[in-house]
């Protein structure tokens, strides 16, 4: 590590004052991002999800519905997120075996300023309805592993999760 260039973070002037980044000089890009979320539940929730049972409704398209709106309301989640024009924004589910629901959010932009936040707030956010739908038969579901899997475009070019 001793080798690396230290980084600073970009959202803190340097007297420790939150700041959002001028993007004002940077080339806009074609920029990419998928994020995951995992959620993990009874197997008897997973029975309701999977058959279409759940007393709310169908969890997955709510769910794929929310994430998709949270992308796009990214900015007025997180305070110094840029607002993004997003070309793109979907919600895949995968069972990973009878208990775990993996949750996968891919955004796309031609901007300033990367979609990681949007994929990442889309994924939490169809996890946290997911939750929602469902707490009332199973409060000890969890939500798992949140996390940046791929993103391309800008300066800092691609970066994949391995």
């Amino acid at each position: 590590m001793a080798d690396q260039p230290q980084k600073r973070f970009t959202h803190v002037d340097g007297e420790g004052r939150a700041r959002m980044v001028d993007v004002g000089a940077t080339e806009v890009t074609h920029r990419t991002a998928v994020a995951m979320a995992r959620v993990e539940m009874a197997a008897a929730t997973a029975r309701l999800i999977r058959e279409g049972t759940a007393e709310k409704g169908n969890v997955l398209q709510t769910a794929r519905l929310a994430g998709i709106m949270a992308a796009k309301k990214t900015s007025d989640l997180i305070p110094l997120c840029h607002p993004l024009p997003l070309t793109h924004a979907s919600i895949e589910f995968e069972w990973e075996d009878e208990t775990h629901l993996a949750i996968r959010a891919t955004t796309k932009t031609d901007a300033k300023t990367g979609v990681e936040m949007e994929a990442l707030t889309a994924a939490s956010v169809a996890a946290l309805t997911a939750y929602d739908m469902c707490k009332a038969v199973d409060r000890s579901m969890t939500i798992q592993t949140v996390q940046l899997l791929e993103k391309t475009g800008g300066k800092s070019g691609t970066f994949r999760r391995t």
